[in-house]
């Protein structure tokens, strides 16, 4: 669950974004730590591109609180997905006057799993070649 998503973002996901903050104490002295943000994606805006930004909401005390991250900015230092939930619109800020759960997202429909069956022609060949040879008594 360390895995950096960045390219696979959707909105519907929850995510952790790690963002990192300078801070200054009383001294002046400047520290650099990271803050985590956990919410849903509401939108996810440019694609690809140098540009492109992350939409992220969470209810922190009862207050709806959203920020928008720049994906490709050094101040976010990763971004973790915690779970897929299923969203009917491309941006659900619907999301935002409903307190409305949201479905997980289990696995992909229509996935199979894979067997391996065994060709009987071929099966019928091999134990024609391993039949033992009798010897004859001389």
């Amino acid at each position: 669950m360390s895995e950096d998503i960045r390219m696979a973002l959707k909105p519907g996901m929850i995510v952790k974004v790690h963002q990192k903050i300078k801070d200054t104490n009383a001294k002046g002295e400047e520290k650099e730590r990271i803050q985590l943000f956990e919410g849903t994606i509401l939108a996810v805006k440019h694609g690809k591109e140098a540009g492109a930004t992350v939409t992220v909401r969470k209810v922190s005390d009862g207050i709806g609180v959203e920020k928008i991250f720049p994906i490709h900015s050094p101040v976010v230092d990763k971004i973790e997905l915690v779970r897929q939930m299923k969203v009917t619109q491309a941006r659900p800020y619907y999301l935002r006057e409903h307190k409305k759960k949201l479905k997980e997202v289990r696995g992909e429909k229509g996935a199979t799993k894979i067997t391996k069956v065994e060709n009987p022609v071929l099966k019928q060949e091999k134990e024609m070649v391993e039949e033992p040879v009798e010897e004859t008594k001389e």
